[in-house]
């Protein structure tokens, strides 16, 4: 059974709601591992948890998740990936399923930004990218509801997630675990 890595930083809790989602979805197909990011990872500007990593290394797949925050994804994360520049510069990540997930405050919130970030990432590690393949706006389910065809893009209205914003998640989480058996 392929392994599963979700790395996410969430400060408010509603990306680590899409990670869970992104886990159910690919329950019974991959061992997932929720591997968080947290404040405490960081130390004088630097990741530093190593045994994260190593995970990530041992991943058929992985999800990358972040709140976008002024354009981009938030500063915790993009410690994480300035971390990852040794794995980089040996490959240890090449071949790799990738995907992407992010919420903004706003339907417009240059999410797609965040979801571009995590695409050059996986690409600079000879990753392979895994987009959404639900057309926006098509899916009887209201899965894909803003569109994104990079990754998903959410954000919450009234204060929640949309439901069909979960059942969106849950399938990214599928489609990775599909794409992570065929690839090993």
């Amino acid at each position: 059974m392929p392994l599963l890595a979700i790395a996410y930083f969430s400060i408010s809790g509603t990306t680590e709601k899409l990670a869970h989602a992104v886990a159910r979805g690919a329950d019974g197909r991959a061992q997932v591992t929720l591997c968080r990011i947290t404040g405490g990872d960081i130390v004088s500007g630097r990741f530093q948890n190593e045994s994260l990593l190593e995970t990530i290394d041992g991943a058929d797949a992985v999800a990358f998740g972040s709140p976008t925050y002024m354009g981009g994804p938030a500063a915790q994360f993009k410690a994480f990936a300035d971390a990852s520049s040794d794995r980089w510069s040996q490959q240890r990540w090449a071949n790799t399923i990738a995907a992407g997930f992010t919420t903004g405050a706003c339907a417009s919130g240059d999410q797609l930004h965040t979801l571009s970030y995590f695409s050059i990432l996986a690409a600079q590690h000879g990753m392979l990218w895994c987009g959404l393949d639900i057309p926006g706006g098509e899916d009887p389910s209201g899965r894909n509801r803003l569109g994104s065809q990079l990754g998903l893009a959410t954000h919450l209205i009234d204060g929640s997630l949309p439901e069909s914003d979960l059942g969106t998640a849950a399938y990214l989480g599928l489609r990775l675990a599909k794409m992570a058996s065929r690839n090993g």
